[in-house]
């Protein structure tokens, strides 16, 4: 039991991560664990050698609701004593179905906690009956009702760790009745932990935001007017159309594609507060286009020695790409370099031209 408990705890643990939630209105999603039973109000001694395991098919219908039809089996072990003094091990073979109505407290965080109640049934077969006179195999009828943590691994999986309380109809359930039980019923938990694979998706959620800072309320504050000074500015006017983009989904077209306002901090992979909206076009450009690789190439000014800035560079690149990741965005589908202070985009003599030099390219693969 001590080691059950202290591998639940290590993969909670291990399972922890930043990955973007759930992002569908709705969804369909098949899982599968292994299920750790123990009795808890029946007539004998409940043991803890006991094990079992599930399948389930879920459908959510929004960001908070979902039903889940859940096939599982659990073999749980009790202990008497029999009329001879000797002590007898008791075993219930339990085949369940369950359908249970969820409901989801926090449904876009990566970390999100649900409630769940339903019915079931399910069919057991009793060994080494402390009752005599009960029958074998029967067919029952049972009450569900728990709670859970879901755990995004990344868009797809999920870890899910389960506690569940069921009541069945009687109680027969471990093999005895007691002489002066009338319309009792016995009960055991179940703690499951497995995998949820998400088979098929809705459209985006507007309810779960890629980025938690934008509300429908949200008012767009960058100046793009001094943007676009800047642009026409300090690059020249033939490879204007190549860096300028008007609309994020045009780039899925492009070979390169230049963030024009995503900037940093002087000395830094901090992004100024403008970089944020655009930051977040990109993470929906890249979400609509699940096929396009891209690789993040960090840039500098040219202050400070070119070694220095190659490290600065690779920093920058790797804020965007965790930036991205962050927002649901696979990490297989992107690549993290600096290529330092080369290739500027305009006059690192001045301040503005040293700020755009501060910048992210996307490359198409």
């Amino acid at each position: 039991m001590k080691k059950f408990y202290l591998l639940f705890s290590l993969l909670l643990f291990v399972s922890v991560d930043n990955t973007q939630a759930q992002l569908a209105t709705d969804s369909w999603s098949f899982g599968f664990g292994f299920k750790y039973p123990r009795f808890i109000s029946i007539n004998l001694t409940p043991l803890n050698s006991n094990y079992g395991g599930y399948l389930s098919l879920q459908r959510n219908f929004s960001e908070h609701v979902g039903l889940r039809l859940k096939a599982g089996y659990a073999h749980l072990e009790s202990q008497f004593t029999n009329t001879s003094l000797v002590k007898v091990t008791a075993s219930t073979n339990a085949f369940t179905g369950d359908l249970d109505l969820l409901y989801y407290l926090v449904p876009c965080e990566p970390v999100s906690p649900y409630v769940f109640g339903g019915i079931g049934g399910l069919y057991k077969k009793l060994t080494n009956k402390a009752t005599a006179t009960l029958e074998d195999n029967t067919v029952n009828y049972q009450m569900n009702v728990g709670a859970g943590v879901e755990w995004s691994l990344d868009t797809d999986w999920k870890l899910v760790t389960e506690f569940g309380f069921y009541t069945t109809d009687n109680s027969e359930f471990e093999g005895a009745l007691g002489a002066a039980e009338v319309n009792a019923r016995d009960s055991y938990m179940g703690i499951n932990l497995g995998l949820l694979y998400f088979i098929d998706k809705g459209s985006p959620s507007k309810y779960c935001q890629l980025y938690s800072g934008i509300t429908q309320e949200y008012k767009d504050m960058t100046n793009y007017n001094k943007i676009e000074d800047m642009i026409k500015k300090h690059i020249p006017k033939e490879v204007v159309k190549e860096v300028v983009v008007e609309t994020p989904a045009k780039a899925a077209m492009m070979e390169k594609w230049v963030l024009i306002g995503v900037n940093f901090h002087f000395n830094s992979n901090k992004f100024l507060a403008e970089s944020y909206p655009i930051l977040y076009d990109a993470a929906k450009t890249l979400l609509k286009n699940p096929d396009m690789k891209i690789e993040i190439q960090g840039y500098t000014d040219n202050v400070g020695s070119e070694s220095y800035n190659k490290k600065l560079g690779q920093k920058r690149a790797d804020a965007v790409k965790d930036y991205l990741v962050s927002k649901g965005v696979a990490a297989s589908r992107l690549t993290a370099m600096s290529y330092g202070e080369s290739n500027p985009i305009a006059d690192n003599k001045t301040a503005d031209g040293r700020a755009m030099n501060r910048r992210i390219e996307f490359k198409v693969k």
